[in-house]
């Protein structure tokens, strides 16, 4: 909780009376916290889990826009701007997660200066992430684009092995893809392709990065 940017800016003392104020939320995998278009007043810091955050087109069609873990935030723009959820935010593994309500962060807002410049931090590097994503979907192909994905879920979730990083992302091949926002064929056949090149090894929900030199060259 301590990593994440709500807490980064208070001491000891006053991390604990903000954390007396939150709610505490368990889900299982599957479990939706809410939903696109529902009202909503709270954001929410991820202790442990993790939550993706999606969207669903008229057609029926779902855009996964994020994967979060320990220490992210996320539903904070309600605070800031009042209104329906724009995604809708499902545990993709046991996550347990603490809610602060719209007064509450209003009350700390108004009497700590460091928290703000941290929350818009935290937005700033949000909407940089978005960007990014933005420009990849129209100049970068879909194996350049598992690549990129692949390298941030290490970057955040992995773990060094002897062989190499494991990374435990906890998405199914359907939520891979559509996270890169492409077919789950076509996804499938980059991550075929790297196998075979032996640049990695595809397990459950997990996957084992072996050459990481060649998938940073592959995501550019």
């Amino acid at each position: 909780m301590r990593r994440a940017p709500l807490f980064a800016a208070l001491d000891d003392e006053a991390a604990q009376a903000l954390l007396s104020q939150m709610t505490l939320s368990r889900l299982e995998r599957g479990d939706i916290l809410f939903r696109e278009g529902d009202q909503g007043d709270s954001l929410y810091v991820i202790g442990e889990g993790k939550v993706k955050l999606g969207r669903t087109s008229a057609d029926g069609r779902e855009n996964l826009i994020a994967i979060l873990g320990p220490g992210e935030m996320f539903g904070e723009l309600s605070l800031f701007d009042p209104g329906p959820r724009t995604m809708t935010a499902t545990a993709v593994a046991e996550t347990q997660l603490m809610g602060l309500g719209h007064e509450s962060l209003t009350l700390l807002l108004s009497g700590r200066s460091e928290v703000a410049k941290a929350l818009l931090a935290a937005l700033s590097s949000r909407l940089r992430r978005t960007n990014e994503h933005l420009a990849d979907l129209v100049f970068t192909d879909v194996p350049g684009r598992v690549a990129k994905a692949l390298l941030d879920l290490a970057n955040r979730f992995g773990r060094p092995v002897d062989e190499g990083i494991l990374v435990t992302h906890d998405l199914t091949q359907e939520e891979l893809a559509q996270l890169v926002g492409a077919s789950r064929e076509t996804v499938n056949k980059a991550l075929a392709d790297f196998a075979t090149r032996g640049w990695l090894k595809l397990e459950a929900r997990a996957v084992l990065l072996l050459d990481i030199d060649r998938l940073k060259r592959r995501a550019r």
